[in-house]
């Protein structure tokens, strides 16, 4: 039909740059680090800005088939609604894109058999590798994997001896407990989140040693287990708000800890003033609540980011290592002397 413009082929841009094809289709088709070894610089740089002046697309196809490599990443997370996986799950997009790979994400609900089920489904896509982020800290599904050799890494959570890109959780949890410290807080008590996620496990004990450290010992039942929503903390509250009040709760994830301002706020209590409260990963609601939240900031991006680019290494036979990023505590009107 006139009028319809045909597709811009490597021939074309090869002919046109007076090179090889192989050449710009190494350029074109590899990942970022390869197209750098198959040129020099300048002429990577001349074969991409025609290939984007003439609006050229690879065939996903055909470099499918000729590299053995989907050139996708599955991503497994509980839910993608929780906003702290969420801005994982974009670190972890914009590093793929950076390395000529597309990622897809999909949800387990922290459900084992479903985490199961979604694995298998993700992987008949013939990925080149995976990004947990839904880790259970007993780590026997993921030896699975293992043994399987499907490159992966976990991302905000770790599990046994297998690399993870996560924030140093229980430094975490230790900046939480020297800060209500020195506010002079000793009756004190924790929500703990899931028993089954490191982000849970490494932040209690965190803030828990701390206390034991400062000579306060932290009573079994001052330490409530919830879900990671505002629901379970505001039900984590109301069970330690029946007992005598503490003078600070400090909640394992922000989205919970609202839940406990909220039962606090029904008991009569004024936060910063009668009770403080204290989260963890800085969501952006933390800033912007009527009386805003002392938090932890997680780098959640950040943590994303580093998981793709870990998993690339993996793919290309480097060694990776896991990295702890470090915390930071951010202290607003939720805890005022």
């Amino acid at each position: 039909m006139a009028g319809t413009a045909r597709p811009v082929t490597l021939r074309f841009i090869a002919d046109s740059l007076g090179l090889h094809v192989s050449t710009v289709s190494r350029v074109l088709n590899g990942a970022a680090h390869d197209g750098a070894r198959a040129a020099s610089g300048d002429t990577a740089e001349r074969i991409r800005e025609l290939a984007a002046e003439l609006g050229y697309r690879p065939n996903p196809h055909a470099t499918s088939l000729r590299t053995e490599r989907s050139n996708l990443i599955g991503v497994l997370v509980p839910r993608l609604s929780d906003l702290v996986l969420a801005t994982v799950y974009e670190g972890i997009e914009e590093a793929a894109t950076d390395h000529g790979l597309s990622a897809f994400v999909t949800n387990t609900r922290d459900d084992p058999e479903t985490q199961r089920k979604r694995t298998k489904m993700v992987l008949d896509r013939r990925v080149d590798g995976l990004i947990f982020g839904d880790a259970h800290a007993d780590g026997r599904f993921l030896d699975e994997i293992a043994t399987a050799g499907t490159p992966f890494v976990l991302v905000n959570r770790r599990a046994g001896d297998h690399p993870a890109i996560t924030c140093d959780d229980y430094l975490g949890g230790r900046l939480v407990a020297e800060h209500l410290l020195e506010l002079g807080h000793e009756d004190v008590a924790v929500i703990a989140g899931e028993p089954y996620a490191s982000t849970a496990i490494d932040r209690a004990a965190g803030f828990v040693d701390r206390y034991r450290e400062a000579g306060v010992t932290i009573p079994a039942h001052r330490i409530v287990h919830s879900r990671f929503d505002t629901a379970g903390g505001r039900q984590a509250a109301e069970q330690i708000l029946r007992d005598r009040r503490p003078s600070a709760i400090f909640a394992v994830n922000d989205f919970a800890a609202i839940g406990a301002a909220g039962s606090a706020r029904d008991h009569g209590l004024r936060l910063g003033a009668d009770i403080a409260m204290v989260g963890f990963n800085d969501t952006p609601l933390a800033a912007e609540l009527p009386i805003p939240l002392t938090t932890v900031h997680s780098p959640m991006r950040e943590m994303g980011r580093r998981a793709a680019e870990s998993l690339v290494r993996l793919l290309g036979g480097e060694p990776v290592e896991s990295e702890r990023l470090r915390p930071t505590l951010m202290v607003r009107a939720s805890t005022s002397p």
